[in-house]
């Protein structure tokens, strides 16, 4: 079955398919090991451990010392999100507010920083404009899903 995922890269489409206990990423495969780990096996050849939490449909996998974030979009669902709205990736602590209520920003500044999985997790800007709102301070949690900031996006 075909699988739609944003990632910080941008969209991309995997095939799984599940035979016996091997499931088929792409090109790639995986194998459950006795203790929940996946036993990944690229189509380079090299194969390794990785950890893979799923909250909501946003699955966290933590692979030869990277994690990787992949968020799946629903068939038909809008790729843009919540328009001007920039939300929690997962259930965390804000850390840091960067920026205030009016002020101007760029693409990909970064806004506010959450923790969350025992990492730090940076909220950028997706378009250049002007902070809007803030709905969250430092120390407050934050659920997934929870609308952080709104930009105002600036008109070219």
């Amino acid at each position: 079955m075909q699988h739609q995922f944003r990632t910080e890269q941008g969209s991309v489409e995997v095939i799984v398919a599940k035979q016996g206990n091997v499931w088929h990423l792409g090109e790639h495969q995986a194998t459950v090991e006795s203790d929940g780990r996946l036993r990944i096996h690229l189509a380079s050849g090299a194969s390794g451990l990785a950890t893979v939490a799923k909250v909501g449909d946003t699955w966290w996998i933590h692979f030869e010392g990277h994690t990787f974030c992949l968020e799946r979009i629903e068939p038909g669902a809008s790729q843009s999100g919540e328009e001007g709205g920039l939300t929690a990736p997962m259930p965390g602590k804000v850390i840091d507010v960067l920026v205030k209520v009016g002020q101007a920003v760029e693409a990909g500044q970064t806004l506010m920083v959450l923790e969350a999985m025992k990492m730090e997790h940076r909220i950028l800007a997706s378009t250049s404009g002007h902070i809007k709102g803030i709905h969250f301070a430092a120390g407050e949690q934050v659920q997934q899903g929870s609308v952080l900031l709104e930009i105002d996006e600036d008109e070219d």
